[in-house]
């Protein structure tokens, strides 16, 4: 099972404040944590919105429309994420609650969200194999 830990924006990271040293050693810390346990996929953090480009598609069927940041309502976007492969629910949490408080100041706060396995989202075997396909190549093209 995968799950995303999606770090919720403040103030101070829309404003482009940079973590302590702190804060990122703690990071790292809980990183290496991750990765010795071997259930880290990946993890990043995210520049403000402001830099952020959103597409919106506000017709049915119409042209996506392109909107550049910055956006309104700091709790509502996302600072960045980990993404974690455990073997349940349970332990997804552990790992969560795990985590630094993500800005330091007492203003963290993390959703988390299990990821759709492409099995749950269709059971079109066709879909599912080139699904597969292109899974193998990503990966592939990745390690070059």
């Amino acid at each position: 099972m995968r799950f995303m830990m999606i770090v919720k924006a403040t103030t101070d990271s829309e404003a482009g404040t940079m973590p302590s040293q702190e804060l990122i050693d703690a990071m790292q810390r809980y990183n290496e944590e991750l990765v010795k346990a071997g259930v880290l996929l990946a993890a990043d953090g995210l520049q403000p919105s402001s830099s952020g480009i959103r597409i919106s598609y506000p017709e049915p069927g119409g042209k996506p429309k392109v909107i550049d940041g910055p956006f309104t309502e700091a709790k509502e976007m996302i600072a960045g994420y980990t993404l974690i492969e455990v073997k349940s629910r349970e332990e997804a949490i552990e790992w969560a609650l795990r985590m630094p408080d993500p800005h330091g100041y007492g203003q963290g706060e993390i959703e988390l969200r299990q990821v759709f396995e492409f099995e749950e989202l269709s059971d079109n075997t066709e879909s599912q194999k080139k699904e597969a396909i292109l899974r193998k190549q990503a990966l592939e093209q990745k390690k070059g």
